[in-house]
């Protein structure tokens, strides 16, 4: 690929880790994504029209320089499709969405918790263009694991939380529901509550399809070494709300810092 449309990168923008090409963090914020920045070393940005800054640099754990790279993906699953193939087309194969999401079980997940998902309800229609519905959203196992040791290793055990989210199209019709058909959404939101669903978002669930659809994993459990043609996509997501409300820019952002941590850590696990 030469030079893409919209992130504006060719691909020795994105190359490294010998051939594997740089580890992607994807917040969904733009300033988020400058925050995760801030941890690189040997740091770049390369902007575009679009202000979906790229940065890329690396992440220093122990004596070992991981190559690295961070960019928003702007808000909802049709913004996901556009950088992540991009991403992708460039020699992208490991990502990791780094986002914000709403408690489904208040009485468990609360403000400033962490959750990391195994999988998506698919409550969106951007990845209907990939599969049918029947097709399940999944994050890779190998992010999962690297996220959950990370969570424990930093002393997050007891505010970090593994399963299934909700990936919806509209926030203000869907989670608070809204509108003609705000009966049948509070009903369909009880059922997601009803099924264990731990939080909801915007994009989870179109990233794990298309690490599916465009990468998928055949390799048998005893496999050894890189995995190159493997797309490794999972998600790690701060509590920015619950049945109390919206948390204040002070909760908020310690939940969101905390989130950023998790996924810093998990880097050097996957790598």
């Amino acid at each position: 690929m030469s030079r893409t449309v919209h992130l504006q990168l060719v691909p020795d923008d994105v190359a490294g880790n010998d051939g594997l090409g740089r580890i992607f963090l994807l917040p969904g914020s733009v300033g988020r994504a400058r925050e995760i920045a801030e941890h690189f070393v040997n740091r770049t940005t390369h902007d575009n029209p679009r202000h979906l800054d790229v940065h890329t640099g690396q992440l220093v754990a122990g004596e070992r320089k991981i190559d690295v790279g961070t960019v928003s993906t702007g808000m909802g699953c049709p913004s996901v499709g556009i950088v992540v193939h991009e991403l992708f087309g460039l020699g992208v194969r490991r990502m990791l969405r780094v986002g914000s999401s709403g408690s489904l079980q208040p009485a468990h997940v609360r403000i400033g918790d962490v959750v990391v998902a195994t999988g998506a309800v698919r409550d969106e229609g951007a990845s209907d263009a990939f599969c049918p519905r029947e097709v399940p959203a999944v994050a890779h196992p190998d992010w999962v694991r690297a996220l959950r040791g990370a969570a424990v290793a930093l002393g997050y055990g007891e505010h970090a939380f593994t399963g299934v989210v909700h990936s919806k199209d509209s926030l203000y019709g869907r989670e608070f529901p809204s509108g003609p058909q705000a009966d049948a959404n509070e009903r369909y939101m009880a059922v997601l509550r009803g099924m264990g669903v731990l939080a909801s978002e915007m994009e989870s669930s179109h990233l794990f399809v298309l690490a599916a659809a465009l990468g998928p994993d055949h390799h048998p459990v005893a496999a050894r070494g890189p995995t190159p043609d493997v797309v490794k996509a999972g998600a790690v997501l701060a509590i920015l709300s619950d049945e109390t409300g919206w948390a204040g820019p002070e909760a908020g952002a310690a939940a969101e810092a905390r989130a950023v941590q998790v996924a810093l850590a998990a880097i050097p696990r996957l790598a």
